[in-house]
């Protein structure tokens, strides 16, 4: 960025990039391969957080792992005019484990290291658990390049105000930041977004704005584990104006062009910096004030404050009032559904074809919504000669189950064939248990089915695709080893009422919608009736439990009493059958416990 008035602008390219999970070697021949084909078209090549492995490696991270100098051979020799290179990594240094970002510089016929920053602040929440794999990095400052001074950060880094001010105040005029962030929440927005891109549109410019410096952030795609990470890379101007964003939920290069006069012209109308430079010894002060470093005696002139209660409303013992209309609002369960669907159509294709390898997928379909609405993602996914809907009718079944199944097999395209288990059903039930009970019957049918489906997927060299939704899981309502066993399940994180609001959406015929939510096991008996309530009235009960309210301040703030006794006790009562068999402990090797490694590693 130096010689603003000369030099042309710099050309970033941000390359959203989906590694093949724990192929190191591999991943380094793509980067390169991408490298060359765009060293004519950018001065800098960002990749994201973790291109060289993915990013959910848990345990794997030791295996993967690179020494940086390795990194920089593995490369080999940089091609004719090659542009600077920065590309995320799991790292090996000093005997220890980071997460880290490189940044290389061509030298002759080799890659010379730059720079090496590893990343401090390492998320330990939701699906985040980092810090059990890695250590935080020891510092964050800013080099010097052919191309100016720069710094660089590591995805949730920049979710904190001080990396970026360190790096502003140590001279960098462009952050390069590299995320690997899985989408999450798509509640209607405006944007077409997930939520989690909202907060970096809105924290990028801010950052940029701050301290009148460009940030660009490049972003990982593809499934890992069904965590997506969406793309959306972003670029941003001094004075907070977007000059490029990456498309969602694909593989991309987006070149964002930096004219470093911006820098002049935004400091020169706002010296924000400036003004942070000359405030900082007081600034400084009171850090070390109260991080205990620079002792506790106030200054000239400053007055002791006497301590005061805390006002119960802050210590969080207050009463809750009454009524909360915003727990209450009907579309606090909505959802972006034009997004949803090609998020889960994304990660259909990515886990079935990308990850595991298959182009066919084998549905259960018994003409309920849920079963429906599966089906039309697989087949807008795979296209329609790629899925197989099983109707797996038991003699008890409802003809209006079968009528309805036919009509999703026929909405959709898919290839559609029936296994009538009546006879091997019967014929267990007669010769060794006559007195059965209808519960067990019923499970019996759901993991006969669920057997059927797997040999089938093994004869048509397809992937079982599940069901079932994110009510039925929470509330325990599902055969175990039966309806959740499919080793992939679009519908997982989908309220069965917002299961219902996609079905509409994809334009699943209206009957299957609207009739009442069976499991057709038992001959006239409808979901509400086991369950004792319905899921217009347990989804919203569920969805605040899940985000930490009690039962107690749920029923003060006006939620049915009787409902939240019902769907609390089964919430709790039922974890069991959301994991894996539980198995005794007796190494240090556990698998699951100790020996760690994700599904698609």
């Amino acid at each position: 960025m130096n010689q603003a008035r000369t030099r042309p602008p710099l050309r970033v390219a941000l390359v959203q990039f989906t590694p093949k999970k724990a192929d190191t070697q591999g991943n380094l021949a793509r980067v390169a391969t991408i490298v060359t084909e765009e060293s004519a078209h950018a001065d800098v090549v960002v990749f994201p957080e973790t291109a060289l492995s993915g990013y959910f490696l848990e345990g794997g991270v030791a295996e993967a792992a690179q020494e940086v100098e390795h990194v920089a051979e593995a490369l080999g020799s940089p091609p004719e005019q090659a542009p600077d290179l920065v590309v995320g990594f799991y790292e090996r240094w000093r005997r220890r484990l980071y997460n880290s970002v490189v940044y290389l510089e061509p030298a002759g016929s080799a890659w010379s290291v730059r720079h090496v920053h590893r990343k401090m602040f390492l998320p330990t929440y939701g699906v985040f658990d980092e810090a059990r794999f890695v250590e935080p990095g020891p510092e964050v400052r800013a080099f010097d390049t052919r191309f100016g001074r720069i710094g660089m950060l590591i995805c949730e880094e920049a979710w904190h105000s001080l990396p970026a001010t360190i790096l502003a105040l140590d001279g960098a005029e462009l952050l390069l930041v590299v995320s690997a962030s899985p989408a999450r929440d798509f509640a209607p927005s405006g944007a077409g977004r997930p939520a989690n891109l909202d907060r970096w549109d809105r924290l990028v410019p801010e950052t940029a704005v701050e301290h009148g410096v460009f940030v660009a952030v490049a972003q990982l795609t593809g499934s890992e584990g069904g965590k997506l990470f969406p793309g959306g890379s972003i670029a941003v101007g001094p004075d907070g104006q977007i000059l490029a964003r990456g498309p969602l939920l694909e593989e991309a290069v987006t070149i964002a062009a930096l004219d470093a006069t911006a820098l002049e012209r935004v400091r020169d109308a706002s010296p924000s910096l400036s003004d942070l430079e000359q405030a900082l010894p007081h600034l400084q002060r009171s850090l070390d004030r109260v991080t205990g470093r620079g002792g506790a005696e106030p200054t000239e002139g400053e007055e002791r404050e006497d301590p005061v209660d805390v006002h119960p409303m802050l210590s969080g013992r207050g009463e809750l009032p009454t009524v909360n209309e915003a727990l209450h609002d009907p579309s606090t369960l909505d959802l972006d559904l034009e997004l949803v669907e090609r998020t889960l159509v994304a990660f259909i294709r990515e886990e079935v074809q990308r990850r595991r390898s298959f182009e066919r997928v084998v549905v259960g379909v018994s003409g309920g919504v849920d079963s429906a609405v599966s089906l039309a993602l697989a087949c807008r996914a795979l296209g329609a000669e790629n899925v197989y809907g099983f109707r797996l009718p038991y003699r008890t079944s409802s003809q209006e189950s079968l009528d309805h199944a036919s009509l999703a097999l026929e909405a959709t395209g898919a290839q559609g064939h029936t296994v009538d288990i009546s006879d091997p059903i019967d014929r267990y039930v007669d010769e060794y248990e006559p007195d059965i009970s209808p519960l067990r019957k019923g499970n019996l049918m759901a993991r006969l089915r669920a057997v059927i489906l797997f040999d089938q997927s093994a004869k048509l060299r397809a992937l079982p695709l599940g069901t079932g939704n994110k009510s039925e899981r929470l509330l325990g309502y599902f055969t175990w080893h039966a309806d959740d066993s499919p080793p992939i399940n679009p519908l997982g994180d989908l309220f069965k009422t917002q299961v219902w609001a996609l079905a509409r959406h994809l334009e699943v015929p209206e009957v299957i919608i609207d009739k009442p939510a069976t499991a057709d096991l038992v001959h006239g008996v409808t979901d509400e009736d086991e369950l004792g309530v319905s899921y217009h009235a347990a989804d919203p009960i569920l969805h605040w439990l899940l985000r930490g309210y009690r039962p107690d301040e749920l029923i003060r703030i006006g939620f049915d009493a009787a409902a939240i006794e019902v769907v609390s006790r089964r919430l709790q009562s039922t974890h069991w059958k959301r994991e894996l068999p539980t198995v005794a402990v007796l190494s240090s090797s556990a698998i699951g416990e100790f020996y760690l490694r994700p599904v698609d590693y």
